[in-house]
């Protein structure tokens, strides 16, 4: 069983910083892919930001200078620090992981539960 567990969420004033940070656990063979997507009631989810095992990262454009994706893969874990936030940053935050379970297994991807970003005015 594989669980995706994220943290660091919360209220934030508008020019803040928050970092987030997701631990995968369980029965990892290999982590390809991990990312970052968020939600608001009124969008679509998007993706926020994505980094693979070599480092290689890929950001939205709302977020580049921003935002910045890290990870260390002996941890299994994922951050977001994110700088100089907006109210338009306040969404639900869910982090994403391509895992194989085994050396024989497909890739499959995995979700955080979510958490709650919010930027005050």
């Amino acid at each position: 069983q594989v669980q995706l567990v994220e943290s660091g969420g919360g209220l934030v004033q508008a020019g803040g910083s928050l970092r987030l940070s997701c631990a995968a656990s369980g029965s990892i063979f290999s982590i390809n892919a991990m990312s970052w997507y968020r939600q608001t009631p009124k969008k679509q989810r998007e993706l926020v930001a994505t980094i693979v095992y070599d480092g290689t990262t890929r950001y939205a454009d709302s977020v580049k200078g921003r935002f910045t994706i890290s990870r260390d893969n002996a941890k299994n874990t994922v951050y977001l620090q994110m700088n100089s936030l907006k109210p338009e940053d306040t969404a639900v935050y869910y982090c994403a992981a391509g895992i194989r379970v085994a050396p024989t297994s497909m890739m499959r991807d995995y979700w955080g539960q979510g958490t709650q970003v919010t930027v005050s005015s």
